[in-house]
């Protein structure tokens, strides 16, 4: 009788539109007990066609990897991968050829609402610091142009950063993103898809003993 091996997978491998997306990802997945899940093994790679290859290419992409790594993560924005439509109708497409490549019930797609400059917006203390205004500063801006009444996210996520780290004179990097990750209180998030981020992490990667979630708050 043939002898059957056993294959050992890894934990995550996570596919993502640009290096913003990996710099902020890679932080966060430093940081389990904060995500209420235990230290997961991750391989995070950048498809060459951003946005619109992993609407369209994610699948053939992960394809090959179905047998090196227990879960997928797929992450892009719903501006500029070329879709009309939904956050949720265009990650339902893409989950439908996952899970015909071999990743179902094994796979989730993250699409960012509009782009992943909407995660950058909370009400941390350490938003302006990283982007280089005061607060006052920052919430100046903020209520002159990019959002109105008790609105706390700016209309243009991806604007605002830009024209706040124009006004600071910090240079853009992807090293913003991975401060912020490293920085902020993951529960001052509340966007829809971070919140499934979460949620499919503490599914996928529930803590172990003595790793229930602490964090400390922002000072």
């Amino acid at each position: 009788m043939k002898k059957q091996v056993s294959i050992q997978r890894n934990d995550l491998v996570v596919l993502l539109a640009d290096k913003n997306m990996e710099a902020g990802i890679r932080r966060l997945l430093q940081r389990p007990e904060a995500l209420g899940i235990r230290s997961v093994s991750a391989d995070l790679f950048v498809h060459p066609y951003r946005d619109p290859g992993i609407l369209n290419e994610a699948h053939k992409f992960l394809a090959p990897l179905t047998e090196q790594y227990a879960y997928a993560l797929v992450m892009f924005d719903r501006q500029g991968c070329g879709r009309v439509g939904s956050a949720e109708d265009i990650a339902r497409e893409v989950q439908t050829r996952l899970d015909s490549a071999g990743w179902i019930r094994r796979s989730t797609v993250i699409v960012l609402d509009p782009e992943l400059e909407i995660w950058v917006w909370s009400d941390s203390p350490h938003v302006p610091l990283v982007l280089g205004m005061s607060s006052d500063d920052l919430e100046s801006l903020l209520n002159e142009k990019y959002r109105s009444g008790s609105q706390l996210k700016p209309n243009s996520p991806k604007e605002a950063m830009e024209e706040a780290l124009q006004r600071s004179r910090t240079p853009r990097s992807s090293s913003i993103y991975s401060r912020l990750a490293q920085s902020v209180s993951v529960s001052r998030c509340t966007d829809k898809a971070f919140l499934r981020l979460r949620a499919c992490l503490g599914e996928w990667f529930p803590p172990t003993q003595g790793n229930v979630g602490k964090e400390g708050a922002d000072r």
